[in-house]
């Protein structure tokens, strides 16, 4: 810590997505972006909490997944809309570290929150009879506690890396947020070392879990293929959405880390992408593909927007009439 308090750098100057104010402008409408992300994830977990039909491992898993969304759009992109109008875009180096910390425990929560839900289908589609004994709330609520141990885990030591590195000249991050290996260049020390220490790590986990969920979806598939066109037709169905999300989230990630040491104008695209798209684009997907979901959807709608009688509102709401 002796190192980090000698650090003369004691903020960093983020440059955002364009240096044209008028474009910046423009891209406030990642505020209204930023508002359906919240709202749209908020719809799904009040949806699965709600509506008793949804009270089963799948929902489960996708209410979880609904929350890392709101928490992986909301550790940046907030900082990045009050940017937008702002000519100076600065950040503490105690709030960039904060980032970093943030950013790589949701995505490998993340990561590891696929790989469970796709267990869930594993078991439901391979081992039907057995289900409700095998994911039972008990090994659920282990699945999540494991993905963010998983995300905890790995962003510690990524942080274990670079937090004692001394900073003491340049402090430009070309990104809208404080991204680690950019980060990491503008220590005052060849920093090649950590950088690659810092690709193993993310690269391990990235690897390990992208091969768990192509595995699973491997023996999916080859298990019903033999049972009947019809079985065949429904678990594809059924995992289109899983492998929509997993392609989504894995693609870009995969391409940054694929130059680790390279910068490219497109990085800044692609980290748009997993940290405001991908969580908007969940919700959508799982929602749009799913009956069940659109069904408990206009329940709740329907019964909070129509009038109510006087039967059905609570005593204390109702003497307030009187």
């Amino acid at each position: 810590m002796d190192k980090v308090n000698s650090s003369v750098v004691s903020e960093f100057v983020l440059l955002g997505l364009s240096s044209s104010q008028e474009l910046q402008l423009f891209f406030f409408v990642f505020f209204v972006l930023y508002v359906v992300i919240v709202l749209g994830n908020l719809l799904i977990i009040i949806t699965v909490t709600s509506d008793n039909s949804l009270h089963s491992p799948m929902y489960f898993l996708l209410g979880n997944l609904s929350f890392v969304d709101i928490c992986q759009a909301s550790f940046a992109t907030p900082k990045m809309i009050a940017d937008f109008l702002s000519e100076h875009k600065t950040i503490s180096f105690s709030s960039c570290i904060a980032q970093i910390f943030f950013i790589h425990l949701f995505t490998g929560g993340e990561m590891a929150l696929l790989v469970s839900m796709a267990y869930d289908r594993y078991v439901a589609i391979c081992k039907p009879l057995r289900y409700v004994v095998i994911m039972s709330r008990r090994m659920c609520t282990v699945l999540v506690m494991v993905s963010w141990a998983v995300g905890l885990v790995h962003t510690l030591s990524q942080l274990s890396f670079t937090v004692n590195l001394p900073f003491c000249g340049p402090n430009v991050v070309d990104s809208f947020f404080c991204d680690l290996p950019r980060v990491t260049k503008l220590a005052c020390l060849d920093s090649y070392i950590i950088e690659v220490l810092i690709v193993v790590n993310s690269g391990i986990l990235s690897l390990s879990t992208f091969s768990l969920l192509v595995g699973s979806y491997i023996i999916v598939l080859v298990t019903v293929w033999f049972k009947s066109s019809a079985a065949m037709a429904k678990a594809f169905s059924t995992l289109a959405a899983h492998i929509t999300v997993v392609i989504l989230f894995f693609g870009p990630c995969i391409f940054i880390y694929v130059w680790p040491f390279t910068t490219y104008p497109v990085d800044k695209l692609l980290a748009i992408f997993y940290t405001v798209f991908t969580p908007i684009l969940n919700p959508i997907i799982y929602t749009l593909r799913n009956r069940d979901i659109k069904a408990a959807m206009r329940k709740i709608m329907t019964y909070y927007l129509r009038p109510k009688k006087i039967s059905e509102i609570p005593l204390v709401a109702r003497n307030s009439f009187y």
